[in-house]
């Protein structure tokens, strides 16, 4: 290649923005989730020690959180993932529920995490548990980075939570609005209908 060929370099990561919803309202900076997310995983270390740990990511949405989550955790960590989704398109309200256990997990006699993005309704995430439980773990808890208790309908809580808000639709740090937005750095809130 010769030097009037050469492609100019990338620009750093940090200067790259990702494009934010019309109207939103950043809820929690990136400094903050990090911050968060450190809390979270010295919580989980202080419960397991250095017990090995069956982390069990709820795609899509959960998997930003895990990711981030994993790397702070110092015990042995083995990694599985469920598929579970309640929103269609460009819904902001659940419904039919759709749970996928990968076939392969195997949690007979070990601790599962399971990590997801937001705890809301709670009826994806009890699914997801109850499923779970039937395979025979030593112990069964929940992470969740956004709790929603207001939107609860299911008897279900956290064991780790990072943050909770009210009734609002947030995008962001892996949670989406029609599989958009998931790639920002913060967590914003959608004005009432949007998300265009």
């Amino acid at each position: 290649m010769t030097a009037g060929s050469r492609r100019a370099p990338a620009p750093p990561f940090a200067t790259l923005r990702p494009e934010y919803p019309p109207g939103s309202q950043t809820l929690f900076t990136g400094d903050e989730i990090r911050e968060a997310v450190e809390r979270l995983a010295s919580e989980i270390r202080a419960v397991y020690g250095r017990e090995e740990l069956t982390v069990v990511a709820v795609l899509h949405g959960g998997l930003v959180f895990a990711a981030d989550l994993m790397r702070r955790l110092d015990m042995p960590v083995r990694l599985g993932v469920a598929l579970a989704s309640s929103y269609r398109g460009g819904a902001t309200e659940p419904g039919e529920l759709q749970v996928q256990m990968h076939p392969g997990l195997d949690v007979a006699g070990r601790h599962v995490l399971l990590v997801d993005d937001i705890l809301d309704t709670g009826r994806t995430l009890l699914r997801l548990r109850d499923s779970i439980r039937a395979m025979d773990p030593r112990s069964v808890r929940l992470a969740t980075l956004v709790d929603k208790p207001s939107r609860r309908v299911a008897p279900l809580h956290a064991d780790f939570t990072g943050f909770t808000i009210p009734d609002l639709f947030i995008v962001g740090y892996g949670l989406d609005w029609n599989e958009r937005y998931r790639n920002l750095p913060d967590i914003v809130a959608l004005p009432p209908g949007g998300g265009r």
